[in-house]
């Protein structure tokens, strides 16, 4: 079966596969050496760079994404993929771009019960379906002048009828919104890379 990681760092990526993926732009070929996530992640915010596929090719891309993990500051976080009774999904809008709701994961807190948390207090809703976790990413960010590696765990979700969404606005989330699978449009013209990947598996 075929190996493949991600790691977002802004509008770029870092790719680790045991294959070449077709379809990607603006492909930066690298070694084991240039394996940086922080000099990466700075290469981001440089207009130049800032679309920017990093691809490390290796047989055992396993080996190398878990070191990789080994050797960086992982904070853990769960979010859900929410869907309503009339089929829609969930999508908050914070700092300027649709985002999906996720938090971070107390401690000696289960990443499910953080997810379903999470997604309760951000929306103001009550959640009544907990599925089954459907994807783990993982992207960069600096918090309090400190680089780190966010790994997040989304599961699947569902809210009976629609219910009134209220936006925690002390998370600086603005808006709160059921947005139909016709609707997606609006989100992935202005949403992170992460979150626009998240939605293509819907």
């Amino acid at each position: 079966m075929a190996q493949i990681y991600k790691i977002y760092m802004n509008e770029s990526q870092l790719i680790l596969a045991d294959f070449v993926p077709k379809k990607l732009t603006i492909v930066q070929t690298i070694g084991l050496q240039d394996i940086d996530l922080e000099k990466l992640f700075q290469a981001s915010k440089n207009k130049a760079t800032k679309e920017t596929t990093y691809l490390y090719v290796h047989p055992d891309a396993e080996k190398v994404f878990r070191s990789l993990l080994q050797k960086n500051n992982i904070i853990k976080a769960a979010g859900g993929i929410v869907k309503n009774g009339e089929g829609e999904y969930l999508f908050i809008h914070r700092l300027g771009k649709w985002d999906l709701p996720k938090g971070k994961v107390e401690e000696n807190e289960k990443m499910r019960d953080a997810a379903v948390r999470e997604v309760e207090e951000e929306c103001g809703i009550k959640i009544n379906y907990l599925g089954a976790k459907l994807h783990t990413t993982y992207h960069t960010y600096v918090m309090r002048g400190k680089f780190v590696l966010k790994q997040t765990n989304w599961y699947d979700m569902g809210a009976n009828k629609s219910p009134k969404l209220i936006p925690q606005l002390e998370e600086d989330i603005t808006d709160a919104r059921w947005i139909s699978r016709d609707d997606l449009e609006i989100v992935k013209e202005n949403t992170y890379p992460l979150i626009a990947q998240l939605i293509k598996a819907l």
